[in-house]
Order: C-alpha cells, then structure tokens, then sequence
C-alpha cells in the first residue's frame, strides 16, 4: 500500500512539474536566462569595481564618515 500511495504520489509530481515545461518556448526560455545570467554579471562587475578599494580609500572614507 505504502509503495502504490509514493508511486502515485510521484506521478501526479512529475505531471505537475512539467506542465509549466510543456507551455514555454525553448528558445525564449533559454534567452530569458542568457539575459538573467548576463546582468548577473554586469551587477557582480558594477560591485567589484565599487567595493575593490585600497587600504587608503578605506582609511580615506573612514575619515569622511567620522567627521
């Protein structure tokens, strides 16, 4: 009984999970996430170049906060 309530259980969690897959495009899938990755990146440059700080920079904007 255990095994014919996980089997069904399964099923309907496969049927589930690919009906969102059956109703996109392949293509524009694979474009959305090529966009999503690439401002991911762009983001990720945006904060190395705003946070790649030299220990005098640092000292510099400690100063500036304090005062």
């Amino acid at each position: 009984m255990l095994l014919l309530t996980s089997l069904v259980c399964y099923v309907i969690f496969r049927n589930w999970r690919n009906a969102g897959c059956r109703n996109r495009d392949p293509v524009l899938e694979r474009e959305r996430r090529r966009q999503h990755y690439y401002e991911q990146r762009q983001r990720a440059r945006d904060y190395a170049r705003e946070f790649d700080l030299t220990d005098e920079e640092i000292e510099r904007r400690l100063d500036e906060e304090f005062r």
